[in-house]
């Protein structure tokens, strides 16, 4: 009897409650294309993404053969940097080394060259 007492009420609850009506949201692009909402940070450097230019390596790096001719391009703002090779593509360990500036350098493990280009931080 207790139990059919609850559940009527609950039905009764449910079916005269009703969640008030949400507004829509009318915040982000406005009419006619521009951008009017962004952080002074992505607004000073759209031209320079519109431009095919990555200031702060965020897109995805260029693949390199990794031959003596053509290696893997790594950049840095000092004379050395360290390396993580996946030296295989399934691999679940990450072979690190250091690259120093010069010459390209060789992985230990696997033999891709790697080499260290200077890099401008964008100020």
């Amino acid at each position: 009897m207790a139990a059919r007492l609850l559940l009527r009420s609950a039905i009764k609850a449910a079916t005269t409650c009703r969640a008030a009506p949400v507004p829509a949201l009318t915040r982000g692009m406005a009419a006619g294309g521009n951008i009017p909402r962004i952080a002074c940070f992505t607004k000073c450097n759209l031209p320079r993404f519109n431009h095919s230019q990555d200031p702060y390596s965020m897109l995805k790096p260029k693949e390199y053969a990794g031959s003596k001719a053509d290696p893997h391009l790594v950049p840095s703002i000092t004379t050395k940097r360290i390396v993580g090779c996946v030296c295989e593509e399934d691999n679940t360990a990450v072979v690190w080394f250091w690259l120093h500036q010069g010459e390209a350098q060789r992985c230990p493990s696997c033999g891709s060259h790697y080499k260290l280009v200077p890099h401008e931080l964008p100020h």
